[in-house]
């Protein structure tokens, strides 16, 4: 598995999305992470918490590669009651994810127990390529790996099409 930090070159996640033909999924499982966001704290301090610059930024990237086709699908395991980073990812997720014509759904982490799950949270880019998400203990991307190994490409997009069975849609599931 090839490990990229912070200042190695690596690439991007418009370029891996602007690689794809058919599909690029993602699995979430931290229920609060990236808390230096200027957004989540603007959400906690009860201010406006929408960057829509950030969101248009989003939307440029993944809107094209659903426009040529490419499912992009985005589960999110979270544990109820609801952290205050998930009721956040929930209230922006129509700016940013469905705004781009992501599909996303949510699973409740007590549905997940029976579930095999990677470590790491990961994005699959057409079932050909897997890059794992590496987090340091206050949540903050430290850095990738990537694998095209046969064996965690599989576990990968088996483990997420085993959540996105069970899981609820956005519209439908109250953060």
């Amino acid at each position: 598995m090839k490990i990229f930090g912070p200042d190695s070159k690596k690439p991007t996640f418009a370029e891996l999305l602007g690689d794809c033909t058919r599909s690029a999924v993602h699995l979430e499982i931290h229920d609060e992470h990236m808390t230096s966001d200027p957004g989540y704290i603007a959400f906690k301090a009860g201010r406006n918490f929408i960057n829509h610059d950030q969101a248009q930024a989003w939307v440029d990237v993944v809107a094209p590669a659903v426009a040529r086709g490419v499912a992009v699908r985005r589960a999110r395991i979270v544990s109820e009651p609801v952290s205050d980073y998930t009721r956040y990812m929930h209230a922006v997720a129509p700016a940013f994810q469905l705004a781009a014509g992501e599909q996303l759904r949510w699973l409740p982490r007590h549905l997940a127990s029976s579930l095999a799950i990677p470590g790491n949270p990961f994005w699959v880019f057409d079932d050909r390529l897997v890059r794992f998400s590496v987090y340091d203990g206050r949540g903050e991307v430290i850095g990738h790996q990537f694998s095209e190994d046969p064996a965690v490409v599989e576990l990968c997009t088996t483990a997420f099409e085993a959540i996105w069975n069970l899981a609820t849609p956005h519209d439908e599931y109250q953060a």
